[in-house]
């Protein structure tokens, strides 16, 4: 390494036998002028170099550690803040829940950054695993010590206080969550909910879910202007967020959109829903134009996607009915596809999955039945050809 980059990353030397300065370079402030940042280490030379590329590392990220006297709360809250421009703002408000109610509490608001240990850690997991519920009333699930888990390496990674080791088989393993059952209905119990949804708003956001797949943000995005009834499609660009300061519309959760194909009875199904609602909002002196929502409420205003969820709630609770919702809708649309012999590719391209393995892994249990199938239809295949082979000798 030349003096000059030497000079630009910093240096350690030390002070007394065990005693290390170490001083970080943070980048110019003025001409031949730099900002740097001075810790002490206790232990050998390797130690203090670690400790002064860790801090290099926390520096080009944005970061700027206060190594000696930086509290896990104080860096906590400095790295959401830089996150705000890194993730949707929904993401953004879960990180701050998880990391003021659990994370920050769990490993002590207190303790000093430096001082973290991968004890710490995996005693944190385990305390919110068994008694992490706010309420007092057990532990968090696993899915969400997992969450946990993800946030906080991503965080002390910035930071550069993440050893490789802590990845390895013995470093920090969070619970691996339990697949949860998941809720599928047949042809009959959906076909019995869109009729009992026919005289309510919810009879095209269900006629959706099932027919299309869609998730509930999407169906509350959708516009006239994405739905093409003539050629039988529509085009999911985008979908509807909720957070504290209201809803917001953006791409599709894989960032990108589809175009998804109508059966025949959708088409009359909206072709109807279309001239309804048009009629409706002209009692109301407005005009129903493709920048109209499909799924809308009585004055033609869009549908909030947790306002979606409550009238399914109500719903259940109306015809006493067992719990139901869209996401569940959308789990028979696929399911019915591929039990249909529906390419996985092609589901997966209708429902909006980043890639085929997402899908594969959603629905393995139909997989799981197709491929007892297949392997029966190769044999019989192969069956019948050998029996013709030894005819023929």
């Amino acid at each position: 390494m030349s003096r000059k980059s030497r000079r630009q990353r910093g240096h350690v030397r030390e002070r007394s036998p065990g005693k290390w300065e170490v001083r970080a370079n943070a980048g110019k402030v003025a001409p031949g002028k730099w900002k740097t940042v001075t810790t002490t280490v206790q232990g050998t030379r390797e130690d203090a170099e670690a400790e002064l590329d860790r801090l290099r590392q926390a520096h080009r990220g944005g970061i700027d550690i206060k190594p000696s006297k930086q509290t896990v709360a104080e860096y906590f809250e400095q790295w959401l803040e830089g996150m705000k421009t890194q993730i949707s703002p929904r993401s953004h408000e879960r990180y701050t829940e998880l990391v003021d109610q659990h994370i920050v509490p769990l490993l002590g608001a207190t303790t000093k950054l430096k001082a973290l240990r991968k004890e710490n850690i995996t005693g944190a997991y385990a305390k919110a695993f068994t008694s992490g519920r706010l309420d007092g009333k057990g532990g968090l699930s696993a899915a969400t010590v997992v969450y946990i888990h993800r946030i906080t390496k991503q965080a002390l990674m910035h930071a550069g206080l993440w050893p490789r080791e802590w990845d390895g088989k013995r470093g920090i393993r969070p619970p691996k969550p339990e697949r949860k059952p998941m809720v599928i209905y047949n042809a009959d119990q959906t076909a019995n909910l869109i009729e009992l949804a026919r005289s309510t708003s919810l009879l095209v956001p269900m006629l959706l879910a099932a027919t299309t797949g869609m998730r509930r943000g999407e169906i509350a995005a959708l516009r006239w202007r994405n739905v093409d009834l003539g050629k039988a499609q529509l085009s999911v660009e985008q979908s509807a967020e909720q957070t504290k300061a209201g809803v917001r519309y953006k791409p599709p959760k894989n960032g990108k959109g589809r175009t998804v194909a109508l059966p025949a009875m959708v088409v009359e199904e909206l072709r109807a829903h279309r001239v309804r609602q048009a009629e409706d909002l002209l009692r109301l002196g407005v005009r129903l134009s493709d920048e109209s929502f499909v799924a809308a409420q009585a004055d033609g205003s869009p549908y909030q996607p947790r306002s979606l969820t409550h009238a399914v709630a109500q719903f259940r609770a109306r015809h006493k009915l067992p719990r139901i919702w869209l996401h569940a809708l959308r789990h028979s649309h696929a399911t019915a596809m591929l039990k249909a012999r529906i390419h996985p590719k092609i589901a997966q391209e209708r429902l909006g999955h980043s890639s085929i393995q997402v899908t594969l892994d959603l629905y393995s249990h139909v997989v799981e039945g197709m491929q007892e199938e297949a392997a029966a239809a190769v044999d019989d295949a192969l069956g019948e050809a050998l029996n013709r082979q030894r005819n023929v000798q």
